[in-house]
């Protein structure tokens, strides 16, 4: 069996897309195509399934790549040592919210891009990001949903607690937080708030979760990253919902104060997304449980 045949199949099957692993072997896209077609022959069983968004191995793609990979990767590190001494960087193109790429994972990452990891980041939401990972522009993401279907495979990273915060003057007119436990959602009628979109997605959430009720106005400012959100809540434009990692300096200078202590308060979840079978990339292997370990103390 031709091992550029094989070398394809294994590309493809780790980029969870021909046109990804055209680019990564610097082929056209139907010569990929042409050539998985030509080992599907070969072995006489498809080892994709198409999809609107990439392919997904099929069990026998699972089977062949589990056999191959190990070998080829060896002959590949044999002939990288053998002719090039430069021994270049892998490359790892990440994506996520700005935020918690910001403070939490290029910081972890930083002993890896030392070691000679080359990082690229892309900033965006879940579904952004989830297409993004279907069509292989991006390796590694971290996503605040799960993502539906077999082509992407996610990983529980962290969880992250929401805090409802505001300037000292807001948390002295409500009188604290034991004043605005007995009070609920209505004490906050008509105070202004500072959110990341007019749909009130932390505020919402964070109402919902402690006073089981909506929002009762609109956003007085909104401004796409919570690190903008946190400056405007310190300045005393509103009140704002924000994750205790990114308001944590602030609260401890009394910038800003918690204006609720609820028993069991909102939480997010962040997950780690990775193409299915996209593991066996050495580089992207060590990224993620690099990364599974350093949330261990977020």
């Amino acid at each position: 069996m031709d091992l550029s045949l094989l070398r394809t199949f294994l590309t493809v099957h780790r980029a969870g897309s021909f046109t990804r692993a055209a680019a990564l072997l610097g082929l056209s896209q139907p010569a990929v195509t042409g050539q998985i077609r030509t080992l599907e022959r070969q072995v006489g069983r498809p080892l994709f399934l198409r999809q609107a968004r990439g392919v997904v191995p099929t069990t026998v793609g699972d089977e062949l790549a589990h056999k191959v990979a190990p070998h080829l990767d060896a002959l590949l590190e044999i002939t990288e040592a053998r002719f090039d001494d430069r021994s270049a960087p892998r490359t790892l193109h990440l994506a996520g919210p700005p935020e918690f790429l910001a403070q939490r994972v290029l910081p972890a990452l930083t002993p890896l891009t030392v070691q000679g990891l080359a990082v690229r980041t892309v900033f965006g939401g879940s579904e952004e990001l989830f297409a993004g990972m279907s069509a292989g522009h991006h390796d590694l993401a971290v996503t605040a949903s799960r993502p539906r279907g077999r082509l992407l495979t996610a990983t529980a990273l962290c969880d992250e607690e929401h805090v409802l915060v505001g300037a000292p003057r807001w948390a002295a007119r409500l009188g604290g937080p034991a004043a605005l436990r007995m009070r609920g959602a209505p004490a906050l009628a008509g105070l202004p708030v500072v959110e990341v979109h007019e749909s009130l997605p932390f505020v919402g959430q964070y109402w919902s979760a402690v006073f089981d009720a909506p929002p009762t106005a609109p956003a007085t400012v909104v401004v796409p990253d919570l690190r903008a959100v946190l400056s405007c809540v310190a300045a005393g434009a509103g009140l704002g919902v924000l994750p205790r990692y990114l308001c944590a300096d602030a609260l401890d200078a009394g910038r800003v104060l918690a204006l609720l202590d609820p028993p069991v308060p909102p939480l997010r979840t962040y997950f780690l997304v990775v193409r299915t079978g996209a593991l066996a990339l050495p580089h992207l292997a060590r990224a993620h449980e690099w990364l599974l370990r350093a949330a261990v103390d977020w």
